[in-house]
Formats: structure tokens, C-alpha cells, sequence
């Protein structure tokens, strides 16, 4: 994803900046400092959620830092990352949890990733007319 222009480029880092947030947001529920409970996180979420967590969490860290630089393994890293953990959310997993403002922040994400698609195939449409 080659983006030569300063709007596209803008809009691509703000959503790396959600991303960004996103994922350290996981991180932090990992470490278990935004449950408010004294239990071990690993406790609260099982070992499964706990780990599909985890891998969730370093993929959305991981494809913020690919948008930011604006490498196009970033948008496919967050897409896939955010579909496949919408999709076991939607389909009752019970190792997916998730809160309503989450679900949303989610469903903005995944939404604006596409976005990027199409608009980086209305670009290389453009480039080769």
C-alpha cells in the first residue's frame, strides 16, 4: 500500500493510532490492570481466552506499527487479527470476551481497514489507466 497522498497517509496513521490503543488496551487486560479484580487474569479469561487474548493483542500491536510505516502486511495483519476475533465473538465463543464499546472500536477498525483497501485499489486503477 503506497499512499503518495498527505490525506490517505493521515488517515492510514489514525488508524494505526486505533490500533495502537486497541492493542495496548488488550495488553493491559492481559496483565490484568483494567479488570479491577484481584484474581489472576489467567483465572478470569481460562488459558484458552487467555491465550487467543494474547495473540490477538501482539497481532493488532504488530499491524500498527506495519500501518504506521505503511506496509501493506500491516492492514492484512489487522484485518485478519480483527475478523477472525469479531467472528468467534459473533459466533458465541465463550474464549472471546468482549464489552459492547469494544465490539464497536472493533467493528470501526475493521471497517476503516477496508476502507484502506478499496481505496488503495481505486489507486493502482488509477495509476494504470
Amino acid at each position: 500500500m503506497d499512499f503518495k497522498s498527505p490525506i490517505a497517509g493521515r488517515y492510514v496513521r489514525i488508524v494505526a493510532i486505533i490500533a495502537l490503543l486497541l492493542g495496548l488496551s488488550d495488553a493491559a487486560r492481559l496483565l490484568g490492570v483494567s479488570s479491577g479484580v484481584s484474581d489472576s487474569p489467567i483465572t478470569v479469561l481460562g488459558v484458552t481466552g487467555f491465550t487467543y487474548l494474547a495473540i490477538f493483542a501482539l497481532a493488532r500491536l504488530f499491524a500498527a506499527v506495519g500501518l504506521w510505516i505503511r506496509a501493506s502486511w500491516g492492514a492484512v495483519l489487522l484485518v485478519g487479527a480483527t475478523a477472525i476475533e469479531l467472528g468467534m465473538y459473533l459466533f458465541g465463543s465463550r474464549d472471546v470476551q468482549m464489552s459492547a464499546i469494544g465490539f464497536a472500536v472493533r467493528l470501526v477498525l475493521l471497517v476503516s481497514i477496508i476502507v484502506i483497501f478499496v481505496l488503495s485499489l481505486r489507486f493502482r486503477a488509477r495509476a494504470h489507466d
